[in-house]
């Protein structure tokens, strides 16, 4: 009897029973969700980090293109063959080392990548060398009505010109909503189209281009070379004619509607 006791106490100190099993388990399962959360926050605020300093680099690259010209780098051309990220040749390819801005972004004249972009990037973008980033094409890469000069570039704005440039949009990270996916976009559109009557007298808005992907978050780059992290307003985000579905991929706008709010530097206040 004093045998078959001690046998017993043996085998219930040596081993684990179910109960026991499913606590260690439990926690193993628990340990390795946090370490995963952790390398994943951390991996996205690298990203995050390393955006903003693309855009930091657009922004004063495109000041130090004002400085030379007298204004701000047009978003494009007439025959809409040139952007400020790239050209498109004669052939239907795209070098973007050939844009506006080339001159200014170093040795290899192209624009850095977010790579949190690159990771949700879809394929066949129709736009390239973008890095994920959209110029403010209405006010800043060009005017409202589209006027373009004898040599065929968009007219742009003025330095002079800008009432508040610290809180005047000049690029955001961007994106365009198509099929199930996400592709490349030059432009950073502001809430309403303006033709030149006025951002609000048609009430027409444009498919939205700022894209919100760092947690609900874009990231800005204004006038004055500031860079910040703007969240999403809730409104309508409108019709989008490629399929696409803005709201789904975190497209949209920050700030006031009024007279285009933060795109339009010369709102009243």
């Amino acid at each position: 009897m004093m045998e078959k006791c001690s046998r017993t106490s043996t085998n219930a100190l040596g081993g684990f029973s179910l109960i026991e099993l499913l606590v260690v388990i439990s926690l193993v399962i628990l340990l390795v969700s946090l370490t995963i959360a952790g390398v994943s926050g951390g991996i996205q605020k690298a990203q995050q980090t390393r955006s903003a300093s693309n855009l930091r680099q657009l922004a004063l690259a495109n000041l130090a293109y004002a400085v030379d010209h007298g204004r701000f780098a047009p978003v494009d051309n007439q025959s809409n063959d040139l952007r400020w990220s790239g050209r498109r040749r004669s052939d239907g390819s795209f070098d973007p080392a050939e844009g506006y801005l080339a001159d200014y972004l170093g040795e290899s004249g192209m624009v850095n990548a977010c790579p949190k972009f690159e990771r949700l990037l879809g394929s066949g973008s129709f736009e390239l060398g973008t890095g994920g980033y959209g110029y403010n094409d209405t006010y800043i890469g060009g005017r409202p009505g589209g006027a373009y000069a004898r040599n065929g570039d968009r007219i742009s704005a003025k330095v002079g010109a800008l009432r508040y440039p610290a809180t005047t949009v000049m690029f955001t990270t961007s994106a365009y909503a198509t099929g199930d996916t996400v592709q490349e976009y030059p432009f950073s559109h502001p809430p309403f189209w303006d033709f030149g009557d006025g951002p609000n007298g048609w009430g027409m808005r444009p498919s939205p281009s700022t894209h919100f992907r760092f947690n609900g978050h874009a990231l800005v780059a204004w006038c004055d070379a500031r860079v910040t992290r703007e969240p999403i307003s809730a409104r309508d985000v409108g019709t989008n004619p490629h399929g696409g579905d803005a709201e789904a991929e975190n497209l949209g706008w920050f700030g006031p509607d009024e007279e285009n709010g933060f795109w339009n530097p010369n709102r009243s206040q």
